[in-house]
């Protein structure tokens, strides 16, 4: 396990790599997402399986831990959704 960053980069720079290795999307277009940028539902790579690995690598990546119950579709509609979720979690 990676250590847990605090800081708002480097949870960017930790979920964008993260993103990148797990839907295969590469570092160009993992750079490029802005915050409105679609993830489930727009991205092809995003489905419902990898839905599960990214909660998995989020929580082994950043240190934290994602209950069921903090979990609903909002999250992954944006990658502005899933850092703030991610930023949340992480500053507790």
């Amino acid at each position: 396990m990676t250590e847990p960053t605090h800081q708002p980069f480097g949870v960017d720079a930790t979920l964008r790599a993260l993103l990148a290795d797990i839907l295969g999307l590469g570092d160009e277009r993992a750079a490029a997402l802005t915050a409105d940028s679609g993830l489930f539902g727009a991205l092809p790579e995003f489905d419902s399986m990898a839905v599960a690995t990214v909660l998995t690598e989020m929580e082994d990546r950043l240190g934290i831990i994602i209950d069921d119950d903090e979990i609903d579709g909002e999250i992954f509609e944006t990658y502005g959704n899933l850092l703030a979720f991610s930023l949340r979690k992480v500053n507790g």
